[in-house]
C-alpha cells in the first residue's frame, strides 16, 4: 500500500526513474570496464567537483550562456515582428518563404562553416543559434496568429473593439500559447546548435572549445561533466525564458 502511493506522488517517482538510469549507467560503464568508452555517474561527478573551483569554468559558462541567449533573443524577437508582418501582408510571406526553407533545410554544420569563414568564431554561437531560431519562432507566430476565432474577430468588428484590444485579448492568447511550444524546441536547439558553432570554431574561453580539449586528450569524464553543465544550463534558461513568456 505504501510503496503503491509513493509511486502515485510525482516527485517520488522521478527521483526513482533518474535512480533507475544512474544505476544502469553505472553498470554499463562496470561491465565495459573502458573509460575511453563510457565511464560511471561517480567518475563524473568527480570531474565536475574538480571543475567547479576553477575560474576558467564559471568564465567558460558565462561566455558562451551569454552569446547563446543573445543569438536566441533576437531570433525570437524578429521571428515575432516577421511572423506578425507576414501574418498581415500575404506578399511579404511569400518574399520571406525561400529563405526560410533554405534556413531550415541546410545542415548545421554548414551553417558553422561559412559562418566560421564570414565572421570568425567570437561571434560564432551567436549567429549559429539565431539562425536556427528564427524560423521556428516565425512559423509559429504565423501559426499562433491563425488559431485566432474567426467569430470573435467578426463580432469584435461588429462591435467596433479597438485594435489594441483585438491583439490583447483575441490575438495575444493563441500566440502566447504557441509560442511557449516552439520555445520548448528552439531553447534546447539553439544550445544544442551554438555548442556545436564553438565544438567547431573552437573560440576562447567557451564550452566548447573545452569539449574540444576534452576530445583532444581522450578526458572522457570532462566531456560527460560539460555535457551535464550543458543541460543544466540549457534547463535554466528554458525555465526563466517560459516563465517571462508566461507574465507577458
Amino acid at each position: 500500500m505504501k510503496i503503491s502511493i509513493m509511486f502515485k506522488n510525482k516527485r517520488v517517482r522521478q527521483i526513482l526513474i533518474i535512480g533507475f538510469w544512474l544505476i544502469l549507467w553505472e553498470l554499463l560503464s562496470r561491465l565495459l570496464h573502458n573509460q575511453l568508452i563510457l565511464v560511471g555517474p561517480t567518475e563524473v561527478l568527480l570531474s565536475l567537483a574538480a571543475l567547479l573551483p576553477t575560474g576558467s569554468f564559471w568564465l567558460s559558462i558565462l561566455f558562451s550562456s551569454i552569446k547563446i541567449a543573445l543569438g536566441f533573443i533576437s531570433a525570437f524577437l524578429l521571428g515575432m515582428i516577421l511572423g506578425c508582418l507576414s501574418f498581415r501582408f500575404h506578399w511579404l510571406k511569400e518574399l520571406l518563404e525561400p529563405i526560410l526553407l533554405l534556413l531550415k533545410s541546410i545542415p548545421v554544420a554548414s551553417f558553422v562553416i561559412l559562418a566560421l569563414i564570414m565572421i570568425g568564431s567570437p561571434g560564432l554561437s551567436i549567429f549559429i543559434s539565431f539562425l536556427i531560431v528564427l524560423p521556428i519562432i516565425y512559423t509559429n507566430t504565423m501559426t499562433g496568429l491563425s488559431n485566432t476565432e474567426e467569430k470573435l474577430l467578426e463580432m469584435a468588428s461588429v462591435f467596433r473593439v479597438s485594435f489594441w484590444k483585438k491583439v490583447r485579448f483575441l490575438y495575444l492568447p493563441p500566440l502566447k500559447l504557441q509560442l511557449e511550444t516552439a520555445c520548448k524546441t528552439a531553447l534546447g536547439m539553439s544550445w544544442k546548435s551554438g555548442i556545436a558553432a564553438e565544438v567547431i570554431g573552437v573560440p576562447n574561453m567557451s564550452i566548447g572549445e573545452k569539449l574540444y580539449m576534452a576530445k583532444i586528450y581522450l578526458n572522457t569524464p570532462d566531456l560527460f561533466a560539460w555535457t551535464i553543465v550543458i543541460l543544466i544550463l540549457s534547463a535554466i534558461f528554458e525555465w526563466l525564458f517560459l516563465k517571462l513568456l508566461k507574465h507577458i
